[in-house]
C-alpha cells in the first residue's frame, strides 16, 4: 500500500480521470471518470454510474490503474492498485450525498469503487515521466 503525498491530493481535486481495466482473459477496456477523489492517505474512490464494462471488469480482476490529468499543465499522476466495489456503508452513502450537490443530475451510483493504491507514477510532460515516485 502506497502513501499518497499531500501535493498528489491536492491535484486530483476537480480533475478528470481515465480509469483502465482489463478482463480476465485480458481485454483492456479504459473510461473517464470525472467523480475521482482522494478517500484517505491511501485509497482513491470513484461512483459506478455508467460503467458496466468497468463494473464486470472488476468484479472479476480488481487490478486498476487510474490516471488524473491536468491537459492544461502536462502534468498527471497514474495510480495502479487494486479496487473493492461497495453499495452501502458510510463511503458510499457520503458519495450519494455529494452526488445529490453536482451540478447536473446523475444518478444513484450502483458502486463506489475504493482503489487500494499500491504505486503512483509521475505522468508529466518532462524527464520523470513513467517514473515512479511512490
Amino acid at each position: 500500500m502506497a502513501k499518497i503525498p499531500n501535493e498528489v491530493q491536492e491535484f486530483i481535486k476537480g480533475k478528470m480521470a481515465w480509469v483502465a481495466t482489463a478482463s480476465p482473459d485480458g481485454v483492456p477496456n479504459t473510461t473517464p471518470k470525472g467523480t475521482v477523489e482522494v478517500l484517505d492517505d491511501e485509497h482513491i474512490i470513484f461512483a459506478d454510474l455508467f460503467s458496466c464494462k468497468t463494473r464486470e471488469n472488476l468484479q472479476k480482476n480488481p487490478k486498476i490503474a487510474v490516471t488524473v490529468l491536468d491537459l492544461e499543465k502536462f502534468k498527471g499522476f497514474q495510480f495502479k492498485g487494486t479496487a473493492q466495489l461497495v453499495d452501502s456503508g458510510t463511503v458510499f452513502d457520503q458519495v450519494v450525498e455529494q452526488l445529490k450537490k453536482a451540478p447536473m443530475q446523475l444518478p444513484h451510483p450502483k458502486y463506489v469503487v475504493i482503489i487500494t493504491v499500491d504505486s503512483i507514477f509521475d505522468q508529466s510532460v518532462g524527464p520523470k515521466a513513467g517514473q515512479q515516485i511512490v
